[in-house]
């Protein structure tokens, strides 16, 4: 990973290179013609005026949301978490994430976003972009937090832009249109960690001085996961996070990138760092640690709800029975 340029705060620094230990794509890519052609549909709609792909970005955002794809879902999880909430509201948020998901894809596709951040809002302000900013500068590592709110993939790439060597943890995907997000996060200059063997890749990254950044809040498995409130609910959660930063040592921060009101623009907030809790077991620790970063997520949901993706089954997995607790990764 190059070095961090010396004013992390312009949006314009020089793309850096991902470790190249971290660069392989695993994942299914479509047949070369498929994918030739799924690729210029592709640039076509990048090509679009800003104004005209957002548009697009709302109509597909509503018609998704009119067929009623994963609406049940998304209706039933905002029943759980806003009860005393009027239909008509849920709904208005249910559609807000439609959209919002529509705005992904179709910024995470575009191939030029990376050389022209017109979407950047340039300030990060407070005292955790700064610790996170002077870890770095130390050579240090870090770990990084977010969720399936705004636009994270574009807050990655804030972050690259900013000086702060990024590897994230992904899953395989397939097919033209994931391929390419997958191509242009390396781009972008982020590593790729996969899961098998993501803790141990994660703590190689912080000792080297990178920061590996993780999604926590999707559902696993229970004999792979901790529960921790989400919601007033437990939800289970990769212990992923908290493992490697006991291991490591290695503060933990959150950041999410945030649209503004017109939702074609994008400002990153960072908190942290936030610490591994002391004089508790380790199972305590891993699930108390999880726990107070899950509830920095829940606050940037309840703050922005119709950011964030209410599509996911995210409670769907029911905590184990207490004489059956889940296990650490090894």
């Amino acid at each position: 990973m190059s070095a961090p340029a010396p004013s992390p705060d312009s949006p314009r620094l020089p793309l850096p290179l991902p470790p190249a230990r971290l660069v392989q794509v695993l994942g299914e890519r479509p047949s070369p013609v498929v994918g030739w052609l799924a690729n210029r549909v592709m640039d076509a709609v990048c090509a679009l005026p800003a104004s005209w792909k957002d548009g697009l970005a709302r109509f597909v955002g509503w018609l998704a949301f009119t067929l009623g794809i994963r609406l049940r879902v998304a209706l039933e999880n905002l029943t759980h978490a806003y009860p005393e909430m009027s239909d008509a509201e849920r709904r208005r948020i249910a559609l807000g994430a439609y959209i919002t998901m529509a705005r992904v894809v179709l910024e995470s596709i575009d191939e030029k976003d990376h050389v022209d951040p017109h979407w950047e809002i340039p300030e990060v302000k407070g005292e955790a972009w700064e610790a996170l900013k002077a870890n770095i500068a130390r050579g240090q590592g870090a770990l990084l937090v977010t969720a399936h709110f705004g636009n994270w993939e574009r807050a990655g790439k804030m972050l690259l832009r900013r000086g702060i060597p990024l590897n994230a943890l992904v899953r395989p995907l397939k097919g033209a249109l994931n391929m390419r997000i997958v191509d242009n996060r390396i781009a972008a200059g982020a590593g790729l960690i996969y899961p098998k063997g993501a803790i141990a890749e994660a703590s190689e990254a912080v000792k080297l001085g990178e920061t590996v950044l993780m999604l926590l809040d999707q559902s696993l498995p229970a004999k792979a996961a901790v529960f921790v409130p989400f919601f007033g609910r437990p939800a289970s959660t990769t212990p992923a996070m908290a493992v490697v930063a006991r291991r490591t040592g290695a503060p933990v921060f959150v950041v999410m990138g945030i649209r503004d009101e017109s939702g074609q623009k994008l400002r990153l907030e960072v908190e942290g760092p936030i610490p591994v809790p002391e004089g508790l077991g380790e199972q305590d620790a891993t699930t108390a640690h999880t726990a107070a970063v899950t509830a920095v997520l829940e606050k940037y949901v309840r703050r922005y709800p119709d950011q964030w993706l209410w599509l996911h089954r995210r409670w769907k997995v029911q905590p184990p029975s207490p004489e059956a607790p889940a296990a650490l990764p090894g």
